[in-house]
C-alpha cells in the first residue's frame, strides 16, 4: 500500500465518527427549537426542589438544560424518567428516555449504548402513542446512533423506516434530514457520487425551509464527497461556503464550524499543502477548546499532529497524536486504528521499532474487528426491503381486491367461484415464484459481497505480512538476508495483487494478465530503486485467467523479474524487460520473459541461494509445463502450459 493514499483514508475514516457527532448536535438542535423558541440554562439549587416538579414541567427542565450541570443531570434525569414511568403515560416516558439519549449523545463521554438504549425506549412508548412525526423522528435519531457504533445494517433499516413515515406525512425538512443522514451513510460505503447526490436533494429541501444550520452541515458530505472524486476545487468552493454560512447566518453553530475547518484541512492533506492543513486543523481544534475546554477538545490534536508528521516534525506530531489518542481511547471507539499506524510511523521515524511495532499489532486488532462487523452490515439489504415494501404494499391491495370479487361472485354462481380460485392459485405461485427469484438474486448478490470482502481480507493480511518482513529487514545488516528478505517481501506482494484485482474488479473468479503485470513490475522496481533505471513492458493483449493459474503464473514472473534486477544490469547499467503472455490455442499458455541485460554463460552455476530457480521449476511442474532458456544479447526464459491438465 503506497503511503499517501494510506494517509488519505486514515484521515477520512477519523473524521466520520465526529461527523456523527455533528449531526447529532444539528438533530438535537432541530428538535429543541421546533418546540421552544428559546432555552434558558437553569442553575441547580435544590435537587429535590427539581426532581418533585409536575412531571410536564420536570420534562420540559430536561429539555433546556442538556448543555449545563454535567454533575447533576443524570441523577435528576433518571428520577423524572422514573416518575414518567409510575404515571404509566407513553408520551410522558417517551419524552423522558428522548430527553436522556439526547443528553448521553449531546455530551459524548458516555458509552454509546447508552445512547442507543434510551433512544429505542424513546421509540417503543412513541409507537404506543401512534405519533408518526415523533416516530419518524426517533427513528431518524437512532438511525444516526446505530452509524455512530458501526452497526451500518441498523442504521439503513430504521432509516428508510424514518423516509417512508415522512414521505407519508409529506414532511419535507424530515424528508431532507434523512438525505442529509443517507448522504453521510453512502459516503462510509464509499459511494461519494451518491453521497453527493442525497446532499444536495437535501440543501434543496432546508433552503425552502430557511434552516441554515442543517444546509452547513449538508454541505460536509459535499465536501467529503468531492475529495474522495479528487475534485478538489468543488471541495474546496464547499468548505468555504459553509464556513461563510456559518459566520453569516448560524453564528451560534461553534461546532459546525470548527467540522468545516477540519474538512477544509482534509482537502489541503489530499493536495499535499500539508502547511494550509495545519492551519485550519489549528483553528478548529482553538475554537473547540474555547467553546468545551481543552481537555474535552483533545481528539482534534490528531489532526494536529497528522499533519505535522506528514511535514516530518515527527516529535512534534507524537506528542499531538498521543494526546489525542488517549481521548478516543476513553471512548472506546473503534475507529482509531489509522491514529495507531500514524503513531507507529513517527516511533518508526524516530529509530523506535519495536513502540512502532506495538501499534502497528494495536491497529491490526481493532482493523479485524471491523472487518468481521462490515460482513454483517451487507449493504444492499435494507435497500432491498425498502424498494420491495412499496410493491408489497400494491400487490396486497390488489389481492384484498381480488378477494372482494372472489366473495361476490361465490354468491353470484359457484362456477365462477371455481374460476377465481383458480386465478388466484395461478397468481399465488406466479409471486411466489417471483419472490423465490428475489431471494436468490439477493443471496447472489450477498455471496458476491462476502468473496470480495475474504479476498480484501486476504488481500489486507498479506500486506501486514509484507509490512512486518519490511520492518524486520530495516533491523538487518547482512545484504545476503536483507536480498532473501527482499525476495520474500516480492513474493508476497505477488499474490497480494491478484486479491486486490480480485476484489477490485467486476468477475470474482479471474484475473486480467496485463494489468496484473504492470502493477507487479511496478512494485518490484520500486523495492530494487530502479524505476530510472529498468522499464518493464508488458508486449500482449489483455488476457484473463483463472486464480489457481494466475497465483503460480504471477510467482514465476515475480522471480524472473527478481533475478534480472538482481544479476542482469550490474553497475547501474540500464536496460529494459520485456513480459509477454500468450494463449496460442484453447489450452496452452505461452509465457515469455526478456531482458536486454549481460546475459549468463551457458552452465553457469546460479547466483545467490537458488531458492528462486527451484522455485520456478516447481511451479512450472505444477502447471504441467515445460522451461526454455535462451541466451542471446540477454536472457530469454520461454515457457509453455498445458491449462487441460494443470494442477
Amino acid at each position: 500500500m503506497r503511503t499517501p493514499t494510506f494517509k488519505h483514508v486514515q484521515i477520512s475514516i477519523i473524521k466520520t465518527w465526529l461527523n456523527n457527532l455533528c449531526i447529532f448536535l444539528s438533530i438535537f438542535i432541530y428538535q429543541t427549537s421546533s418546540t421552544y423558541g428559546q432555552t434558558i440554562s437553569q442553575p441547580i439549587k435544590h435537587i429535590d426542589s427539581i426532581i418533585n416538579l409536575p412531571i410536564d414541567s420536570a420534562l420540559t427542565w430536561m429539555r433546556i438544560n442538556q448543555n449545563e450541570n454535567i454533575d447533576t443531570y443524570q441523577e435528576i434525569g433518571l428520577n423524572i424518567l422514573k416518575r414518567a414511568l409510575q404515571s404509566e403515560n407513553p408520551l410522558k416516558i417517551a419524552k423522558a428516555h428522548e430527553e436522556m439519549a439526547n443528553w448521553y449523545g449531546y455530551h459524548g463521554i458516555f458509552p454509546q449504548d447508552s445512547t442507543i438504549y434510551h433512544g429505542e425506549k424513546s421509540l417503543e412508548y412513541y409507537k404506543l402513542t401512534g405519533n408518526k412525526t415523533k416516530i419518524a423522528a426517533t427513528y431518524r435519531t437512532l438511525a444516526i446512533d446505530y452509524l455512530r457504533e458501526n452497526s451500518q445494517d441498523k442504521s439503513q433499516n430504521v432509516l428508510f423506516k424514518a423516509l417512508a413515515l415522512y414521505e407519508e406525512l409529506n414532511d419535507e425538512q424530515g424528508m431532507a434530514a434523512v438525505y442529509r443522514v443517507l448522504g453521510v451513510l453512502l459516503g462510509e460505503m464509499e459511494k461519494p457520487q451518491e453521497s453527493i447526490n442525497y446532499a444536495k436533494q437535501a440543501i434543496t429541501l432546508f433552503k425552502k425551509v430557511d434552516d441554515n444550520t442543517s444546509i452547513a452541515i449538508a454541505y460536509f458530505d459535499l465536501i467529503k464527497g468531492y475529495t474522495k472524486l479528487g475534485q478538489f476545487e468543488n471541495a474546496y468552493k464547499a468548505a468555504d461556503e459553509c464556513i461563510k454560512i456559518v459566520e453569516t447566518k448560524a453564528k451560534d453553530e461553534i461546532f459546525v464550524l470548527v467540522r468545516a475547518y477540519s474538512y477544509r484541512g482534509d482537502i489541503s492533506i489530499a493536495t499535499k499543502d500539508y502547511d494550509t492543513a495545519l492551519s485550519d486543523y489549528t483553528k478548529a481544534w482553538e475554537l473547540c477548546v474555547d467553546q468545551i475546554g481543552e481537555e474535552r477538545s483533545a481528539t482534534y490534536r490528531t489532526e494536529i499532529g497528522n499533519a505535522l508528521r506528514l511535514q516530518g516534525k515527527y516529535p512534534e506530531a507524537l506528542e499531538n497524536l498521543l494526546i489525542g489518542i488517549k481521548a478516543y481511547e476513553e471512548d472506546e471507539n473503534e475507529r482509531i486504528w489509522p491514529l495507531y499506524d500514524q503513531i507507529s510511523d513517527c516511533y518508526l521515524n524516530l529509530n523506535d521499532p519495536e513502540k512502532a511495532l506495538f501499534y502497528v499489532e494495536k491497529s491490526r486488532k481493532i482493523r479485524n474487528k471491523i472487518y468481521e462487523d462490515q460482513i454483517k452490515n451487507l449493504e444492499s439489504e435494507a435497500l432491498i426491503k425498502y424498494e420491495t415494501g412499496k410493491k408489497d404494499e400494491a400487490l396486497a391491495a390488489q389481492t384484498l381486491v381480488l378477494e372482494q370479487k372472489t366473495r361476490v361472485q361465490n354468491l353470484i354462481i359457484g362456477i365462477g367461484a371455481l374460476l377465481l380460485v383458480l386465478l388466484g392459485s395461478v397468481y399465488y405461485f406466479l409471486r411466489k415464484s417471483r419472490k423465490a427469484t428475489a431471494q436468490i438474486t439477493a443471496k447472489n448478490a450477498e455471496n458476491e459481497l462476502l468473496l470480495k470482502e475474504i479476498h480484501h481480507r486476504v488481500k489486507n493480511n498479506l500486506e501486514m505480512v509484507k509490512s512486518l518482513i519490511s520492518l524486520q529487514s530495516a533491523q538487518l545488516e547482512d545484504s545476503a538476508t536483507k536480498d532473501a528478505m527482499i525476495a520474500s517481501q516480492n513474493r508476497v506482494q505477488s499474490m497480494g495483487i491478484i486479491h486486490q484485482k480480485l476484489y477490485q474488479g467486476t468477475n470474482l473468479g479471474s484475473i486480467e494478465m496485463k494489468d496484473y503485470f504492470i502493477n507487479l513490475g511496478e512494485g518490484i522496481l520500486d523495492s530494487f530503486n530502479a524505476e530510472d533505471k529498468v522499464k518493464i513492458a508488458c508486449a500482449m493483449d489483455n488476457l484473463e485467467l483463472d486464480v489457481d493459474t494466475a497465483v503460480p503464473i504471477g510467482l514465476i514472473v515475480n522471480e524472473l523479474l527478481t533475478n534480472a534486477l538482481k544479476y542482469a544490469f550490474p553497475k547501474n547499467k540500464k536496460g529494459e524487460i520485456e513480459i509477454m503472455l500468450t494463449k496460442p490455442d484453447v489450452d496452452t499458455l505461452s509465457l515469455k520473459v526478456t531482458d536486454n541485460g549481460i546475459g549468463k554463460t551457458t552452465g553457469q552455476p546460479a547466483q545467490g541461494t537458488g531458492f528462486g530457480s527451484q522455485l520456478i521449476h516447481l511451479l512450472t511442474q505444477q502447471l504441467n509445463g515445460s522451461m526454455q532458456e535462451k541466451i542471446d544479447n540477454g536472457t530469454t526464459v520461454l515457457f509453455e502450459f498445458k491449462m487441460e491438465k494443470a494442477a
